[in-house]
This record gives C-alpha cells, structure tokens and sequence, in this order.
C-alpha cells in the first residue's frame, strides 16, 4: 500500500465516521469509517517504514572542519 491508497483510506474512512447518517441495518457505517481510517494510518506508517530511504544514503552525514593554520 502506497502513500495514496493510505490517504484515500483515511478519507474514505473519515467521510463514512464523521459525515455519513445513514443506518444499514445490522452495519454501523461509523465503525467501518474508524476501521478503514486505522487501515490508512498503519498503511502510512508502513510506507515510510519501508520506502523511507530508498537511496541508501544515511539520514545523517558526517561533517569535517579542517583548520588551516596558515604554514606558509
């Protein structure tokens, strides 16, 4: 699951949790929406686990400070 399908779940869900009134019998459309919505958030959660740095560069670089003391 990529970044998109993680947002449209969470909106999809946060419509159907916040927005819809409509009773289904033996359905809670309130519930669904919570669901697809915990769905989005451990769907982010796992792409940037995952595909976070794909580069293989370190998140963190080193730097280095050369003094010259000017031996001329």
């Amino acid at each position: 699951m990529g970044i998109g399908a993680s947002v449209f779940l969470l909106a999809i869900g946060a419509i159907l949790a916040f927005a819809v009134n409509y009773n289904l019998s033996g359905v809670d459309v309130q519930v669904i929406g919570f669901i697809l919505m915990a769905a989005g958030v451990v769907g982010l959660f796992m792409t940037t686990l995952v595909f976070g740095r794909r580069d293989g560069r370190p998140a963190v670089t080193e730097e280095h400070i050369v003094h010259d003391r000017g031996t001329y």
